[in-house]
This record gives structure tokens, C-alpha cells and sequence, in this order.
């Protein structure tokens, strides 16, 4: 029906007769003659319409907004004075001979210009509006982009492209499964995958030695910014690999996606032990575009007559951190409260702080309702933080997790409050992570998942399983990770230990993972392998907010679809079919009392 898109369009076609299909995105009246701006997925092109061809003349005034048109006509130059230098067509125009209307639309709830603000519900109620707008188009195309260069790399490197299964069983990894109740198997029930972790490590016993996939995973957990009930991941795995093997691969294929899409250089990836990283940054996915640092400061604090600082400084799960901020002493007093409100989101009980107004005037250079506290060490708290006039001293104290957490999330919102940023892209390795975490109530569960192998051996692992590492490594990206992996286990022994210290008995472990453990007897290599999330990559190269954004059809914080209506009841006949019996909602006290 076209002949060309309308983005396609510059002074190469002059005096060509062109077709082009898409929607009216703004109509003007000038003096009897009517200009369209017709817009399709490649972008803009201006139509003029004249008088002189009557019948194509009147079909476009009766035009609107988001009206479907097919316009076939003569490209020419603008005339002086019209041209627009910013816009990709903006030297040309359209002079129609034919305009045919293929659809009318009713007024959209929206403007689709760039000076439309509108909600995120109603952009998502009508999704398929929103799509049409060229910033959105943009961000699906550069989606495709990422897409073609990573399947291109990877087949290149010997990777097959391997489907593994959608509907599979419940597995333990660290979030709830949405099941699907089986109608042939009454009382039973599917998972979706939360990834295809178990699949693609049979691939690897099955001598596959290289797959990958873009896969759709599932997971039924609270949403944040950057997450959805169901994602897609970048799945690869490899066989006769160590760590070494599988993050160069990935680094390069990181590398060559930012050079080819973005054409951005990428410096070499760093490499940050997890211990050093919660120590310095709080975080196991530090943002090292912000120069900020978290600074122990226990052993000065063990002593001091402030039970808020001491208490935490002498208990063995506790910790006392100090964030120096270069010239932060100019924030308010209002400003500072926010950021305490801030922290209390992360469970901190308050926020202390120090303004280093005049350091040479030694306590009365200082401002803060703690410095009372600090006699004696204030001279070598300054001293270890490399305080300087004008800097603000920020303090957590609590137990470790609690300070890594806010103290670690107040670094980086400093940084973006205060613009600090140093450089435009920060990547690195966090590797070296700890094997198993306490759950809380003394119990291990497995800081990634229970396949990932340790770096001792069994009789270690087994006795002294809290000071267990991992050969496990995550890719982070301006305090994103964008993906993570390990080495897996392929020994039949070893993940029966493994299993044994997250509690998860024989029997436990066969009825689950019977179909791994007996694949682990016959002949398992070494392999490894990493998942990236493309809706996190997608959204850190195209600068977007959220994973909604680049999404094409993303569900809200509460895991609905407000365009679909979906999640939505269904009819008793179907769940008769899969012999389930809703329970009746509870209803209030006023209506059980009446």
C-alpha cells in the first residue's frame, strides 16, 4: 500500500512520487490550504493538500486527529523560510495528488504531541496509543536492536537457541511461582518458570555445551521500578567453563551491544569482592558513578556516652558507618529531614549527622546535636573520614544489614539529589559472593540459588557453611545489576550437601530435584553460565525511568493489566473443569453482627 515510510522521506526523492500510510498527527488550516503532518513508526512527513485537487482536498478536511490515511503524492522542497532544520524530513514536503481515508478514530484520550502529560494508568488503559507515540516507538526499536545484536553475538560464539519449557513444577528460588492447575491431573498443578535454570543445566548434561534463550520468566513478588510479574531474560549457559570464561564472554558480547546500538565504549569491567562492596558502598550492585563512601567507624564509637552509636559499635551483627559528603554542610535542616524520612524507609531508627564548618576551631567548628557525645574522638573521626570545611557527616547505626541498606540508598540518592555523578557509565564485576545468608530465624538459604557451586569442597562446605564463597559473579551497571550467574554444581555429592545445609532433607530433595540429582550421576561437566534482564538493559540504554516504559504491555505495581482487565474472574463451568472451589471472601464484622 506505501511506497515509503514517512521518516524515509529527504531531498534525494524531490520530484518522486511517493505513497505513504500512517496517522494524522496534527492538521492545519493556512489560508485554504491544508497542511497534515502524517506520522508512522519511522516518523514525520508534511503533506500539503491545495485547493486545486478538489476531491483529494475535501477528504482532508474532513480529516482528524489519529485518522488512518493513505496519501500519494509528489515530494518537493519547502519553500525559504519553511524549512526545519531539527526535524529528520524537515527540508521536504509532500505535495498530494490522492488522499484516502483507510479509518476515522474517535477523539483519543490523549494528545500524542510532546507537550502531552498525561498518567501512567491512562497511558497504560490505552496502551495501544501510547505505542504510537515516537519516544515509545523509539524505545521498542532500540529494544529489537539489543534483541538481533545479542542473538547475532551469541550464534557467532556457538550458542544454540534452545526454547526450554513454559509450564513446568514448583521450585524453590527465592519467589513465589504462579501456578496453573492441570486439568488432566486433578489436584495438581504447573509453574511458570521463574527461570530455566534446571532446563538449561540438563542441556548441559545432554552435551548441548552451548545454549542460549530469550526467555519469559515469571515471578509472583512485590514490584519496584524495576521489576514485573513476568520479565525476559537473556539466558546463556556453556559447558567446560569457569568463572573466568563466562564473564569474558559476556563482558564482550556487553561491550559490543554498547558500541553497535549506542556506539559507546565501554571501559573494562572492574572486579569488587562482595565484601569489599558492602563495605565501601553498602551495596552488592554499587553505583560507582557517585564518589561517595561508607567509612567503619566502630571502633571509635565502642566507648563513646551515646548507647545509639556504642550499642551497635560492640554488637556482633552490628555496625557503624560514617558517608562524608563534600560540601554538604549547605543542605537545610529541612533537607536533612527529608533524607532522615528517607532512610526510615530501609528500617533506620534515625539519621545523625555532623556539619564541618570550621575544622580548625576544633568541636565549636562544628554543628551537630551529637558532637557533645564525641569528646576524644572527634579529632580522629574528622581524620579518618578526610573531613574538610563545608562537609556534612552522615552516620548509620544498627545492626549490618540495616546500615548497608539506608546508609547504602542515601549514597545514592545523594548522589542524584546533589548531582555528583562523576562519569556517564560505571560498570563492573561484584564477585566472591557468600555462599549461603541467614534467613532470620538461624536457618541458611542460598544467597543466589542452591545449584550455584561453592569454592571449597564438601567436608568445608558442610562444617563451616557460613564462611562458605561462592563461584558466583553479577554484572552491575550504574547501580544496576543487569544480570547474574555462577558456575553450577555437577557433582551429584556436592549438591546433595548443599541441600542438606539449606534443610532440605533426602526426601525433600527427591521429590524436587530427583530429575537434576539423577542427571547429575551420569556424567555432568563443569558448566556455568549467566542470566541478564533485557527490560533492565533496555531501560539503562535508553535512559527510561522504569521497565514500564520499555515494555511494550507492562503490568502496574499491583501485577494488573489495565487495558485487559486482567487478572479477571472466570466462569464457575472452568473451575468446575479444574476441580477447584473458590472460597467466599469474609464479610465485615457490621454484616456478620447485624
Amino acid at each position: 500500500m506505501r511506497s515509503h515510510y514517512c521518516g524515509q522521506l529527504n531531498e534525494t526523492l524531490v520530484d518522486q512520487q511517493v505513497t505513504l500510510c500512517g496517522w494524522v498527527h496534527r492538521r492545519r488550516d493556512h489560508g485554504g490550504v491544508i497542511f497534515l503532518d502524517l506520522r508512522d513508526r519511522d516518523g514525520l512527513a508534511q503533506v500539503v493538500v491545495d485547493p486545486d485537487t478538489a476531491e483529494a482536498f475535501a477528504t482532508a478536511d474532513r480529516a482528524r486527529n489519529e485518522f488512518v490515511l493513505r496519501i500519494t503524492g509528489r515530494v518537493r522542497p519547502r519553500p525559504e523560510g519553511t524549512q526545519n532544520p531539527n526535524m529528520p524530513t524537515g527540508m521536504i514536503e509532500v505535495l498530494a495528488k490522492d488522499v484516502e481515508v483507510l479509518n476515522t478514530a474517535a477523539t483519543p484520550p490523549f494528545q500524542l504531541d510532546e507537550h502531552g502529560k498525561v498518567g501512567e494508568e491512562t497511558r497504560l488503559k490505552y496502551r495501544y496509543i501510547d505505542l504510537r507515540r515516537p519516544e515509545m516507538i523509539d524505545k521498542l526499536r532500540l529494544r529489537s536492536r539489543i534483541s538481533h545484536s545479542v542473538r547475532a553475538f551469541l550464534e557467532g560464539q556457538g550458542f544454540l537457541d534452545i526454547e526450554t519449557p513454559i509450564l513446568t513444577r514448583a521450585t524453590p528460588e527465592g519467589a513465589r511461582d504462579y501456578l496453573v492447575p492441570s486439568r488432566t491431573h486433578a489436584g495438581s498443578f504447573f509453574a511458570l518458570p521463574q527461570s530455566p535454570q534446571l532446563f538449561k543445566q540438563l542441556l548441559m548434561v545432554s552435551g548441548v555445551d552451548r545454549y542460549y534463550q530469550i526467555a519469559k520468566c515469571f515471578r509472583d513478588e512485590d514490584l519496584r521500578a524495576d521489576r514485573q510479574p513476568e520479565f525476559t531474560q537473556i539466558d546463556i549457559e556453556a559447558s567446560f567453563v569457569e568463572e573466568d570464561d563466562v564473564m569474558a564472554i559476556t563482558e564482550t558480547m556487553i561491550r559490543q551491544l554498547f558500541q553497535e546500538v549506542l556506539d559507546v565504549e565501554l571501559p573494562l569491567f572492574p572486579r569488587m569482592p562482595y565484601a569489599e562492596a558492602m563495605s565501601r558502598f553498602g551495596s552488592d550492585k554499587p553505583d560507582l558513578r557517585i564518589p561517595l563512601e561508607l567509612t567503619d567507624v566502630d571502633d571509635l564509637m565502642k566507648d563513646v556516652d551515646f548507647k545509639v552509636f556504642s550499642g551497635p559499635a560492640q554488637a556482633e551483627d552490628g555496625r557503624v558507618a560514617a558517608l562524608k559528603v563534600p560540601g554538604g554542610a549547605k543542605l537545610s535542616r529541612k533537607e536533612i529531614d527529608e533524607y532522615t524520612k528517607f532512610v526510615g524507609i530501609y528500617g533506620a531508627r534515625g539519621l545523625a549527622w555532623i556539619k564541618v564548618n570550621e575544622r580548625a576551631k576544633g568541636i565549636e567548628g562544628l554543628q551537630s546535636p551529637i558532637v557533645k557525645f564525641m569528646d576524644g574522638i572527634i579529632e580522629e573521626l574528622l581524620d579518618r573520614v578526610e573531613a574538610q570545611d563545608g562537609d556534612i557527616i552522615f552516620f548509620g547505626a544498627d545492626n549490618a544489614r540495616i546500615v548497608n541498606e539506608a546508609i547504602g540508598a542515601l549514597r545514592v540518592k545523594l548522589g542524584e539529589d546533589l548531582e555528583l555523578y562523576t562519569r556517564e557509565w560505571a560498570p563492573l564485576w561484584v564477585v566472591d559472593f557468600p555462599m549461603f545468608e541467614e534467613d532470620g530465624n538461624g536457618r541458611m538459604q542460598a544467597l543466589h540459588h542452591p545449584f550455584t557451586a561453592p569454592s571449597c569442597d564438601v567436608d568445608t562446605l558442610r562444617d563451616r557453611p557460613a564462611e562458605a564463597l561462592s563461584k558466583a559473579y553479577d554484572m552491575v551497571l550504574n547501580g544496576t545489576e543487569l544480570g547474574g550467574g555462577s558456575i553450577r554444581i555437577h557433582d551429584h555429592g556436592m549438591q546433595r550437601a548443599v541441600l542438606d545445609v539449606l534443610g532440605i532433607g533426602e526426601e525433600e530433595a527427591d521429590e524436587k530435584f530427583g530429575f537434576l540429582l539423577d542427571a547429575l550421576q551420569y556424567g555432568a561437566p563443569p558448566h556455568g553460565g549467566l542470566a541478564f534482564g533485557l527490560d533492565r538493559l533496555v531501560m539503562l540504554m535508553t535512559g527510561a525511568k522504569t521497565i514500564r516504559e520499555v515494555i511494550a504491555f507492562p503490568k502496574t505495581q499491583s501485577a494488573a493489566c489495565l487495558m485487559t482487565d486482567a487478572p479477571g474472574v472466570v466462569s464457575p463451568t472452568q473451575l468446575k473443569e479444574l476441580n477447584i472451589r473458590l472460597r467466599q471472601k469474609a464479610k465485615p464484622e457490621a454484616e456478620q453482627d447485624a
